[in-house]
């Protein structure tokens, strides 16, 4: 039996109390801090990489159509260039620390408040991060600019998934798509590359090409993830089996992730060295058009996916039209109304995370926790709805 009245605080054990006692560092050499006691590896003596040098060597190393780093980057306002991070690094860093990144910890992928295991909107992101970066590596491209459009791309969604799009829709000139918005408006604070911007705003399939092949790459590398993690979780939860999977997915490219993964990357990598494009070859496509095809019916449009969408919609642009009208406006500015303050008020709702939408339909639109998306939290009791 532990007694709790051994350790009754934070500090007071050993452990703790060793930590702490790294506060500084350790000096073994004069003038130099340590990370640890005993050392470590050494190196030997070098001089720096630098930004230039590694410009020079993707200028020699990768393929003749791949994108270049030169500098600071096509930037609206310009910059200086780094010293040692090319401009897409550069970019790639402003993304992953940005707020609107943190955030997709918090949006639907799937399930709305997903399980421990399912995804998110931001292992989504790292995940096509993974397939991206793998894919550019293989093909000589570059292997910066895919990861930044890849943990970019998904910045402009709302809460509760692809309904947020159809939420968004009424206020926005042309309708709302993700994919732009991300790129235009949540993202273009961080006065990213062009390149990076275009990869962001034109990675669905139903949108113009990318102008870089590091843009398709990604463009792949979405649906290739989605594809094979959203099977994954919806297996993992009960509501498809194994044995349901199209037999051209079971011959192709198995029934597993790491399997689907394998299958698609390797035939992108082979039928892009062959035919000089970014593209997949007809057999491996159909394999991969029939599992989005059996998540399509089978997951995304099941009859609970479609109530739990009109809830998100009602929910989303009750928040939209409640912040537009004021007091207060959307930013809490103590604005209100104004010509803008529907364009305010979309960007606000949009950014939230699923719980702060609940949150706020419950204390600004004094909704039931019973009106909400199933999975919200009953406040006080602890119940799961």
């Amino acid at each position: 039996m532990i007694d709790a009245d051994a350790d009754a605080g934070p500090g007071s054990s050993e452990r703790a109390q060793t930590w702490a006692a790294t506060m500084e560092g350790h000096r073994r050499v004069p003038g130099c801090r340590f990370a640890h006691e005993a050392g470590g590896p050494a190196i030997g003596p070098c001089t720096p990489l630098g930004r230039a040098e590694r410009e020079e060597r993707e200028s020699r190393d990768l393929a003749p159509g791949a994108t270049r780093a030169v500098g600071a980057g096509d930037r609206a306002r310009p910059e200086e260039p780094d010293a040692v991070r090319t401009c897409f690094e550069r970019d790639r860093d402003r993304i992953l620390h940005s707020t609107a990144f943190r955030r997709l910890a918090g949006k639907t992928q799937v399930f709305v408040f997903p399980a421990d295991h399912q995804r998110t909107r931001l292992t989504h992101a790292l995940e096509v991060a993974q397939v991206a970066t793998s894919l550019a590596r293989s093909l000589r491209l570059n292997v910066a600019l895919a990861e930044a459009i890849a943990l970019g791309h998904d910045c402009g969604h709302g809460p509760g998934g692809h309904a947020s799009e159809d939420a968004f829709a009424p206020y926005v000139a042309g309708g709302y798509d993700h994919a732009v918005w991300g790129a235009d408006v949540v993202l273009a604070p961080l006065n990213l590359t062009a390149e990076v911007l275009d990869g962001i705003r034109n990675h669905s399939w139903s949108r113009p090409a990318p102008s870089t092949p590091e843009g398709e790459v990604v463009s792949w590398a979405d649906r290739i993830a989605y594809c094979a993690h959203d099977l994954e979780d919806a297996v993992a939860a009960g509501l498809v089996a194994l044995d349901e999977v199209p037999e051209v997915v079971r011959e192709r490219c198995g029934v597993t992730r790491s399997g689907q993964l394998r299958a698609f990357i390797d035939d992108l990598v082979a039928t892009t060295m062959s035919c000089g494009c970014v593209a997949m070859s007809d057999t491996m496509a159909d394999a991969l058009a029939a599992l989005r095809d059996f998540n399509y019916r089978t997951i995304y449009t099941r009859p609970e996916a479609r109530e739990q969408g009109a809830t998100v919609v009602r929910m989303l642009r009750a928040l939209v039209d409640r912040l537009a009208a004021g007091p207060g406006g959307a930013t809490g500015d103590g604005s209100a109304g104004g010509e803008d303050a529907v364009g305010r008020a979309v960007a606000y709702v949009a950014g939230m995370t699923d719980r702060y939408a609940c949150e706020a339909a419950l204390r600004q639109l004094g909704w039931p926790a019973s009106a909400l998306p199933r999975g919200f939290d009953m406040p006080g009791d602890g119940r799961h709805r």
